[in-house]
């Protein structure tokens, strides 16, 4: 059996494991230059790149590139080799990778471990290392002009830094607040080296619509603390964001909206629902339902696409509905915990001894994921229901989803959008599935997460179009 529990809308599978991977190697000239593998994680593979050279004849240096999701030279503590056999240690992070070069001279097959998990990871001797592709990223010269900017906010400790971007012909220019998804993320929303905020912006810019993109706060150039913020602070951050806007002699103060990716989705409607300045809003994957039930069909559709059995989904269902129900009426956060350890408990319990021993069954593992539903994010999210917003939108609504969405699943999610817009009595929106795109409004087979990385499509033309067309045909 599987643990499927996805406590983010935008999921950032197993970057922890991959930036880090430290590198020691052997003590001759057949470990220097370019060495690439394939990471297996439960939801499909991330490519590894490590890059070494010998600085002197008893030391070694490595660095690391994870392209799949736009690491690139990372550092390793250190190389070290004794023999053919190789241990690569990177002590922050507690993991460690062991393996031997085979005779041949090419290949090292090893194993990394962190926090009790083990991944087979063979490296392959590689000098021409395959570039990874975004034909989408601009490039300069650009048509418009870019401005960095730094934005206080009502709370002292959060400074949010971003970058203005205002076309170079024209004034008054309809303007975009860009918020990203869930988890810490740049101001250009940047994902396995997608840079999609800034793809848009790029775009908008050249049909005359202006934007603003910033880091979370704690991330990037921005000031304040990520952990521990939940939705709301996140709100509060976006009408900062709109404030400053307002101030700016070249936007329009009265068209000034806010483009939401996934949470930002739904961070979108929680400004507009309080705030008659904000001229329009842009929904991109943005939940229409409560989070603890959009968490369940996101489980659900992924493990569905995945074709696991369908017993195994009915039993990780009831797993998360267990899970989310203990977080929702139990208030003190030890007793949830400990309550979430009896459930790990007999829930690994009833696992058939054949599969104790997969890494996905593993108590530990089980407890600690379940365990990071106690923040404070989580805990407001499965609570946090859109339609309580939703229904007090007045402004302008586009709400775009993708058919291959496994993430926000396009059908219940844009059905409650309109729903709840009709019932505010809001009679100027679209409400639009497009065919075949995924969570990152990618052009997928699939829609799986281990697709997100291959795709070199960053940001399909068509919810390009669309975004500007509905901007631009504002009245």
């Amino acid at each position: 059996m599987r643990f499927t529990f996805i406590s983010k809308l935008v999921v950032r599978t197993f970057l922890f494991v991959v930036i880090t991977i430290p590198v020691m190697l052997a003590q001759d000239g057949r470990f220097i230059g370019g060495w690439e593998g394939k990471l297996a994680i439960p939801t499909g593979s991330l490519r590894i790149v490590l890059h070494i050279t010998q600085p002197s004849p008893d030391k070694f240096v490595s660095t690391m590139d994870s392209p799949d999701q736009g690491a690139f030279g990372l550092k390793v503590d250190e190389t070290v080799v004794t023999g053919n056999s190789i241990s690569l240690t990177m002590k922050m992070l507690q993991g460690n990778y062991l393996g031997t070069i085979k005779p041949d001279g090419k290949t090292i097959d090893g194993t990394l471990t962190q926090a009790g998990r083990t991944f087979a990871l063979m490296l392959n001797k590689n000098d021409k290392i395959k570039e990874i592709k975004r034909p989408q990223t601009p490039k300069p010269p650009f048509p418009y002009t870019e401005e960095e900017i730094l934005i206080e906010t009502p709370n002292p400790g959060v400074k949010l830094s971003g970058t203005l971007t205002l076309p170079k012909d024209g004034s008054n220019f309809p303007v975009v607040v860009f918020v990203t998804g869930s988890g810490p993320q740049n101001r250009d929303e940047e994902i396995f080296a997608h840079r999609p905020f800034f793809v848009i912006a790029d775009y908008l810019a050249r049909y005359g619509i202006a934007s603003l993109r910033y880091d979370d706060r704690g991330v990037g150039k921005s000031k304040g603390s990520f952990a521990g913020s939940t939705t709301l602070d996140f709100a509060e951050d976006a009408m900062s964001v709109v404030k400053y806007l307002a101030s700016r002699k070249e936007v329009n103060s009265s068209k000034i909206g806010i483009v939401g990716h996934s949470e930002g989705g739904l961070i979108a409607p929680i400004v507009a629902a309080s705030n008659s300045d904000i001229g329009f809003i842009v929904l991109l994957a943005g939940p229409g339902i409560d989070g603890a039930s959009l968490l369940m069909k996101q489980s659900a559709a992924i493990m569905n696409a995945a074709r696991a059995p369908k017993e195994e989904i009915a039993k990780n269902a009831e797993l998360n509905s267990q899970v989310y129900r203990i977080i929702n009426e139990m208030k003190d956060s030890v007793e949830v915990s400990k309550k979430l350890d009896s459930l790990a408990e007999a829930y690994v319990s009833t696992i058939d001894t054949s599969d104790k021993s997969k890494p996905e069954n593993n108590l530990l593992r089980l407890k600690m994921i379940m365990k990071q539903s106690l923040s404070p994010w989580f805990r407001m999210f499965l609570k946090l229901n859109p339609q309580d917003y939703l229904t007090r939108v007045a402004c302008p609504v586009l709400a775009l989803n993708g058919t291959k969405d496994l993430q926000v699943p396009y059908e219940d999610n844009l059905k409650a959008i309109e729903s709840s817009l009709k019932s505010a009595g809001n009679l100027n929106y679209k409400v639009k599935a497009l065919q075949g795109l995924n969570h990152l409004f990618q052009t997928s087979q699939t829609g799986l997460i281990s697709e997100y990385a291959s795709i070199e499509e960053t940001f399909s033309p068509v919810a390009l179009e669309e975004i500007k067309s509905f901007i631009l045909g504002l009245k």
